[in-house]
């Protein structure tokens, strides 16, 4: 196996709660996507340090109206933490939807699919599921206050008479209470990781508690304790052996405006079987088990001239099937929606940490009056810029949106024709998290409004994203319809 070097953070890009496990010679690794659609993004890696998009596990969760954007929504809400598990020839994928507040699980023998889905009776905050050695299977899950329950032997619900115990217990009351369970057997012996925050100060810690029964006995403390490049604290996923018996931990921090990346921590255990990490570095190293593999982008540019969008792109919230399509670009019609925040079709791409950009032609020709279509920075403050049509009129307009949930016209400029090309350019890092608007106009990109200030906000809960809208602002019916071509991905790493 090669020796593989790479630089921490791993993806760059919000895949938040990760768990990862290693079949054979493959990791995988799933995230939150909480009302993105396609949603729970499972990863692949082959050396832990580069990864690329192996599937989604559903195309749609529910249809209801919050998920649906129909007068409601699920921002700050949807699927989050799942945990993902191999056993005996089957994935099982289990999480929570707190907007639904039901408990989810999916299965398949082929990691690509087809998933089943099923409903676990209860729900399970933050839950990791172990199957035992006895056959016996367990969640645990909870926030301040940890349960173990144990499952039927087909996970449908709990089992009657079965283990149902709080085990461990935050006894400080301040703070991020432990919540985020990773829960492993490893020697006969029960490992239970958690994400918590510092009593005295808003750090966010890993701890971890040991036992050698999942009843009793559990005992353990902080392992990560580190503000990693200003971060709030390296914490909160899963850990991973390699084939050669190294072990390592995927965990994310929090970096701003763009999202929660995974870091890469190597770990071991002491001689009491402790699991004990390294201090999160810039630099890490590890195995390929696969060496000069090459792997698939986790962002794309795209002419959308392909009949399939590339797997990377995820609608927010349940897409309306009937009314976008791919037809020598990509279609979207302006169905009704008050905001930006209800347009219905939006397709998003996650930013990129430090630095990124995109650009995209908008043809808005085929609007109708009330019409609205171009590129956004979409997370709650966020920023739209594209053709606005009034009357028979066509207007460069950019809405920016504040904290308190109102929105001003920083720009309505009139335009020659419904044709524009647009860029957003973001920049993220301490004291920064902010994005630009550029407008190309004589061959000349010219920059619109000022700098918009960027925050990671849970009223969304998920880090900032490009884009690609289309809707009738204010209207009660579509106003026509918008197409989409060349878009353009810049990652300023590269240039």
């Amino acid at each position: 196996m090669d020796i593989i070097k790479g630089t921490n953070p791993l993806i760059r890009q919000d895949y938040p709660d990760p768990d990862v496990i290693r079949v054979g010679d493959t990791y995988y690794m799933c995230s939150t996507t909480m009302y993105f659609m396609p949603g729970c993004a499972v990863l692949r890696s082959y050396d832990l340090i580069n990864w690329e998009l192996c599937c989604h596990v559903y195309d749609s969760l529910e249809d209801t109206p919050r998920e649906n954007l129909d007068g409601a929504h699920a921002y700050g809400c949807g699927m989050w933490a799942p945990t993902i598990r191999y056993h005996d020839g089957v994935f099982h994928i289990v999480f929570i939807a707190n907007d639904t507040h039901k408990t989810y699980h999916y299965t398949a023998t082929d990691i690509t699919g087809p998933w089943k889905k099923s409903y676990i009776e209860g729900f399970y905050h933050d839950t990791s599921l172990l199957f035992d050695d006895d056959g016996r299977v367990y969640l645990m899950y909870g926030n301040r206050e940890i349960w173990i329950t144990e499952l039927k032997s087909d996970l449908s619900g709990p089992k009657p008479g079965g283990l149902h115990k709080n085990v461990i217990s935050d006894r400080t009351g301040a703070g991020l209470g432990y919540e985020g369970c990773h829960l492993y057997k490893l020697n006969s012996r029960y490992y239970a990781f958690f994400i918590h925050s510092l009593p005295d100060r808003w750090l966010r810690v890993e701890a971890c508690f040991v036992s050698d029964r999942l009843d009793e006995g559990w005992h353990g403390g902080n392992v990560i304790v580190d503000d990693f490049e200003g971060t709030s604290g390296v914490a909160q996923g899963g850990i991973v052996d390699t084939p050669d018996g190294k072990w390592y931990g995927v965990i994310f921090a929090d970096r701003g405006a763009v999202g929660r990346i995974p870091n890469l921590v190597p770990m071991h255990f002491d001689e009491t079987g402790f699991p004990v990490f390294d201090k999160p570095a810039k630099v890490v190293e590890t195995k390929s088990t696969r060496p000069g593999y090459r792997y698939a982008p986790l962002w794309v540019s795209d002419s959308f001239d392909s009949d399939k969008l590339s797997e990377v792109w995820e609608f927010n919230h349940n897409p309306v099937k009937d009314h976008w399509r791919l037809s020598g670009g990509l279609e979207i019609d302006a169905l009704p929606a008050p905001t930006l925040e209800l347009a219905k079709n939006t397709l998003t791409q996650r930013t990129l940490w430090p630095a990124c950009a995109a650009e995209v032609t908008v043809d808005g020709s085929k609007l109708s009056d009330g019409g609205f279509a171009g590129m956004a920075a979409l997370q709650f403050r966020y920023g739209a810029l594209g053709i606005s049509k009034s009357g028979d009129k066509y207007f460069l307009k950019l809405i920016l949106r504040g904290d308190d949930g109102s929105e001003t016209v920083a720009e309505c400029l009139e335009l020659n024709a419904g044709s524009l090309r647009v860029k957003i350019a973001f920049e993220f890092g301490h004291g920064k998290d902010y994005c630009e608007f550029y407008a190309l106009t004589g061959g000349e990109w010219r920059k619109l409004g000022e700098k918009h200030h960027l925050r990671f906000d849970l009223r969304h809960f998920t880090g900032c994203r490009f884009g690609l809208f289309s809707f009738a602002e204010g209207r009660e019916t579509a106003c026509g319809t918008a197409k989409f071509t060349d878009f353009r991905y810049i990652d300023y790493a590269d240039n």
